[in-house]
C-alpha cells in the first residue's frame, strides 16, 4: 500500500507540474519535434520545395518524450514535397512551384489520445536578384483527434482500495473522435552574397481560421500559432560548415525558443557519395538541452538527438526527455543531375 500511495502522491505531483508548465495546452499538445529544421514543412509552408540544388525530398520523422512518467508522448511525421518548374538553362534567376504533403501521428497516455494530421502544402519560390529569394506559401489541413474512454478510470470508480474499471463512470464510453480544418501561411526571404554564407529568414502561422476542436461539442478554439525561424550556414573552409539557428513558436500564452547550432565536417570529398559528419547542440530555453549527431552520405541524411528536461518536471522522469530521429533523402531528378550545380547562384557549400 506504501508503493501504491507514493506512485499515487507522484502521478499527482506530475499533473500538477505539468499544468503549471504547460498551463493552456494541456487540451493536448501540438505537434512538435526538436529537429524543427528536419521538420520543413511543419515549420513552416513557405518551405514547401525550398530546395534550389534538389528537385524533390522525402523525410520521416519519430519522437518518443517523457517515456519516464504514467503519459509518454509519441509522435512520428512523413512527408514529400517537390519541384514544379525551375532549373531553367540560360537564365540568371530561377523561380519555382513547390508542392508538397505531410502526415502526422501523435499518441499519449492511457487513453490513446490520438491526433491524425494529413496536410497539403503549396509555395512560390521567387529568386529576386543573384543574391536574394522571397518565397511564400500555404497550408491546408484536416485534423482527427480521438480518445479511448473505455481505457481510461474516474474517482467514480474508485472502490476504497483500486479503480474498478466494471463501475459506471458517467463518462462516454468507446472511442470517441473529432476533427477539424485548418489553415496556414508562411513567407522566407534568403539572402547569399557569397558561396559562404547562407542567410534565411522566415515566420508563418497555423489555425488562421481559428478552428473549433472538442469531444464534448463545446467551443473550445484552437489557437493560433505563429513562428519565426531564423537559419544560417558558413561555410569556414573545405572541411566544416557552421549552422547556427533560433526557432520560435507561442500559443495562447504558451511559448517555447528553441537555439543552438550544427556543425557539419566534411569526411569524404567522393563527388558521387560526398559524406558528413553533422555535430550539434540546442537549448529549448528553460525546459531542455538538446544533443544531435548525425551523417549524410550523397542524399540520404540520417540525424538522432536526445533532449535532457531541465525544466520543473525534470524530477519527475528522473530528468529523461525525448528521443528523436529523421531520415532525409533530397535528389535532383535524373535529367537534371549534371547541370544543376550550374544554374543557381544560391550556396551548395559541400
Amino acid at each position: 500500500m506504501e508503493y501504491k500511495a507514493s506512485r499515487m502522491r507522484k502521478a499527482i505531483g506530475l499533473l500538477i507540474v505539468v499544468c503549471m508548465v504547460y498551463g493552456n495546452l494541456a487540451i493536448g499538445q501540438s505537434i512538435h519535434f526538436s529537429q524543427y529544421y528536419n521538420a520543413p514543412m511543419l515549420l513552416n509552408a513557405a518551405n514547401t520545395a525550398l530546395l534550389p540544388g534538389d528537385d524533390y525530398r522525402l523525410g520521416l520523422n519519430y519522437r518518443n518524450q517523457w517515456a519516464a512518467v504514467p503519459v509518454p508522448y509519441n509522435t512520428f511525421s512523413a512527408f514529400i514535397d517537390t519541384k514544379v518548374g525551375g532549373n531553367r538553362e540560360n537564365t540568371n534567376h530561377n523561380n519555382w512551384l513547390g508542392l508538397g504533403v505531410t502526415f502526422f501521428n501523435d499518441k499519449a497516455g492511457d487513453g490513446n489520445l490520438s491526433l491524425l494530421q494529413v496536410q497539403g502544402n503549396i509555395a512560390y519560390h521567387l529568386q529576386l536578384s543573384e543574391f536574394t529569394m522571397l518565397s511564400a506559401g500555404l497550408s491546408a489541413a484536416t485534423v482527427q483527434r480521438s480518445v479511448n474512454y473505455d481505457n481510461l478510470t474516474f474517482d467514480l470508480q474508485w472502490d476504497g482500495v483500486m479503480f474498478n474499471k466494471h463501475v459506471a463512470n458517467g463518462e462516454k464510453v468507446g472511442i470517441i473522435k473529432t476533427s477539424y480544418y485548418t489553415i496556414g501561411a508562411g513567407g522566407n526571404i534568403a539572402f547569399f552574397p557569397n558561396e559562404n554564407v547562407y542567410v534565411k529568414l522566415g515566420g508563418g502561422a497555423t489555425n488562421i481560421n481559428s478552428p473549433t476542436e472538442s469531444f464534448y461539442k463545446s467551443s473550445n478554439t484552437v489557437g493560433l500559432r505563429p513562428t519565426g525561424n531564423l537559419d544560417i550556414m558558413l561555410k569556414t573552409g573545405q572541411v566544416l560548415i557552421i549552422n547556427p539557428s533560433v526557432y520560435y513558436t507561442t500559443q495562447m500564452g504558451a511559448s517555447q525558443i528553441v537555439c543552438g547550432s550544427q556543425f557539419r565536417i566534411k569526411l569524404s570529398s567522393s563527388n558521387s557519395t560526398p559524406t558528413e559528419l553533422i555535430l550539434g547542440a540546442y537549448d529549448r530555453l528553460a525546459d531542455a538541452i538538446i544533443g544531435v549527431v548525425g551523417v549524410k552520405i550523397g542524399g540520404v541524411q540520417i540525424m538522432a538527438n536526445y533532449d535532457m528536461t531541465t525544466s520543473a518536471l525534470a524530477p519527475y522522469n528522473a530528468a529523461y526527455g525525448a528521443l528523436e530521429f529523421s531520415i532525409i533523402y533530397q535528389s535532383p531528378y535524373g535529367k537534371n543531375k549534371d547541370r544543376l550545380s550550374k544554374q543557381f547562384t544560391c550556396p551548395r557549400f559541400f
